[in-house]
């Protein structure tokens, strides 16, 4: 595959942090790692501890072009909805200085990129993940959504970019 991007997904979560990590042409994606960063039942600075270097640890290993990184959606729990915002922005930072730019998307967005509707099962996603690249393991949940992550980033990313060319070409011939 040429002009191949690495992709880093991550699903955030203050027990549980998925990853998913493609290679992408933006037609064609191939599965190159996934798994989870599991926290211990312990105090909240200690879990965003383990993600952060657990992320980090990822980043230095795969050296990801960019990180696709899921929303985060509201909780009617806002001591819930707090802790996931808290485990995510871990997440982030431990990618910087990687140099990889940083792509939020909403659940939504994923569920509709990768099954075509934004109400999509859990099921289908990791159904739809699985049938996408080709891959014949079971994946646990928290990493088939981090790899559903990534792959919206592939799908959506070459679209976003012939968008952003036509705005520009657009605004210059305003001038």
């Amino acid at each position: 595959m040429s002009g191949v991007t690495r992709i880093l997904g991550i699903d955030p979560g203050s027990r549980i942090t998925g990853f998913g990590i493609i290679d992408s042409d933006g037609r064609r994606s191939v599965h190159v790692a996934s798994g989870c960063i599991r926290t211990a039942a312990a105090a909240l600075p200690v879990r965003l501890q383990a993600i952060f270097a657990g992320v980090q640890a990822l980043v230095l290993q795969y050296q990801p072009g960019a990180v696709a990184v899921e929303q985060v959606f509201m909780h009617r729990n806002a001591d819930s909805a707090l802790k996931l915002g808290q485990a995510r922005a871990a997440a982030i930072c431990a990618t910087f200085g990687s140099g990889a730019e940083v792509f939020e998307y909403a659940a939504r967005a994923v569920k509709q990129a990768i099954v075509g509707a934004g109400q999509a099962e859990k099921s289908q996603v990791s159904h739809m993940v699985s049938v996408l690249l080709n891959h014949r393991d079971a994946l646990e949940a928290d990493a088939a959504d981090a790899l559903a992550v990534a792959l919206c980033h592939a799908h959506t990313q070459p679209l976003n970019e012939r968008l952003n060319s036509a705005r520009r070409m657009i605004a210059g011939m305003r001038r």
